[in-house]
């Protein structure tokens, strides 16, 4: 406890992911040590601090510099049909969930604010799996289209379920996003 950098029950909240109970005897003494307990030295110790509270929650990696972009409330990313159609995808073009990053914006925890998007994943190629870009204040782009921004490009596709319910979109997105990993830069 002695490393601990605030008492603050609530900036405490947002770090710890169980909850915690205490005896009084812990609360006694974790009150004596509350006056060791350091605080930053300056303000821009504090904001950097915050900053890093309000990163993304994200599976896989952002080296290769492909970002999927999605919503599913229900699910921490994908329903377990649509992960199964999306490993077998990727996979088809030599990738693994390891090389690529996933986001869901229905995770609360994420900002559906896609330059804030841009700055944290530094994408080259992003993929709207059933998210529309309007969303992201993005201009309109169809579905199985592109747009071609100065640092990435966006290609806006149907969900998985969407796509399971339609062979036409699920060929349609097949070819375009074979397209966009295979040949695009």
């Amino acid at each position: 406890m002695s490393n601990l950098l605030t008492t603050d029950p609530i900036a405490l909240q947002a770090f710890m992911s169980e909850t915690i109970f205490a005896t009084a005897d812990a609360v006694e003494t974790f009150s004596g040590q509350s006056e060791s307990v350091s605080s930053p030295l300056n303000p821009q110790q504090v904001t950097a601090h915050q900053e890093s509270v309000e990163e993304f929650i994200y599976q896989g990696s952002k080296a290769k510099g492909i970002l999927f972009i999605l919503r599913y409330p229900a699910y921490p990313y994908f329903s377990p049909e649509a992960e199964e159609a999306f490993v077998k995808t990727i996979g088809a073009l030599k990738l693994t969930v390891a090389d690529v990053a996933v986001v869901n914006l229905a995770n609360a925890h994420n900002p559906n604010d896609f330059k804030r998007i841009m700055s944290f994943f530094t994408p080259k190629k992003i993929i709207l799996l059933g998210v529309e870009p309007l969303s992201l204040k993005l201009p309109e782009i169809a579905h199985n289209s592109y747009m071609h921004g100065r640092i990435a490009t966006v290609f806006n596709t149907y969900s998985f379920e969407e796509m399971f319910a339609d062979m036409v979109k699920k060929k349609a997105f097949w070819t375009e996003f074979k397209s966009l990993i295979q040949h695009q830069s």
